[in-house]
């Protein structure tokens, strides 16, 4: 026989207790996998790149694995880039091979409740095989310094038929403007504009173009940002090219130590560059 509940208490039935719990804790917390974002089909040039991007969310968060052929994929020439905290990720495929490469890649968003799928497909064309319109990168991005809290602007402009859209890559992850609380816009002319430069927007720029007819990515190029303290010498002068000033080498020069570090000393410049310390002006 079951026990008599103590005089002022209330026997609860244990089945629909449980349950009640696991409703609750089901609209606090778990959720299945849920694309915020998915990979589109591409056309690209032999010799070029493609990236695919994929983002889920849900709670635990999902991961972003991909595949190609049904095999997960594993190339030297592709690699997977993974952002918030592996909810995201880009699948970087460079240089693009005729062939080789055009296939369908899935991404597989997986948390302990379940798993979604979706794929793309990627084309990949020869320079002679570009069908009219197909977009071109008539100015990319070129190395910059800045100096922090200074606004940095990376160029491009591109062209095709239909109009190319420009996006931005960031080493090799997409740059969103959206997320920067106003401090990095797109312009209408496709530049990227950089206010208030902070250390973390060092890095690698790529600008893309992309329409109908397909997408061509600009050669990389650095941005370096330097801090407001660091003193630049006055004007120099060199052999055989006579009397240059010390602006002219900057931004090598500060590229050079931005890559090998704070710490670093001062880089040695080249035959073609060294100079005589007596040509130093007193400033």
């Amino acid at each position: 026989m079951a026990p008599e509940p103590a005089p002022g208490k209330t026997m609860v039935p244990l089945v629909p207790a449980l349950m009640m719990l696991g409703l609750v804790a089901g609209a606090h917390g778990d959720s299945k996998p849920v694309f915020i974002k998915v990979p589109e089909d591409q056309t690209g040039l032999s010799g070029g790149v493609a990236s695919f991007v994929c983002q889920a969310t849900g709670d635990p968060k999902p991961r972003i694995t991909w595949m190609k052929k049904g095999k997960k994929v594993s190339s030297q020439r592709f690699e997977v880039i993974e952002f918030d905290d592996g909810a995201g990720s880009v699948l970087r495929i460079q240089p693009l091979r005729v062939q080789r490469d055009e296939a369908i890649y899935e991404c597989t968003a997986t948390n302990s409740l379940g798993e979604i799928n979706t794929s793309a497909k990627l084309s990949v064309l020869e320079e002679e095989q570009l069908p009219p319109g197909f977009p071109s990168i008539d100015m990319g991005p070129q190395l910059k310094v800045v100096e922090k809290a200074r606004t940095a602007t990376m160029l491009c402009a591109a062209g095709g038929n239909p109009d190319p859209e420009i996006s931005w890559f960031k080493d090799f992850l997409p740059v969103d403007p959206a997320t920067s609380n106003g401090r990095i816009k797109q312009l209408r002319s496709g530049a990227l504009q950089i206010e208030s430069s902070e250390e973390s927007d060092q890095g690698k720029y790529e600008c893309v173009a992309t329409n109908s007819a397909g997408t061509r990515y600009s050669a990389p190029a650095n941005l370096y940002v330097r801090g407001k303290d660091a003193a630049v010498p006055g004007p120099v002068s060199t052999e055989p090219n006579g009397p240059c000033w010390a602006r002219c080498l900057e931004p090598l020069v500060w590229a050079v130590r931005a890559a090998l570090g704070p710490a670093s000393p001062s880089p040695p410049l080249s035959a073609a560059a060294r100079f005589d310390s007596s040509h130093w002006a007193d400033s």
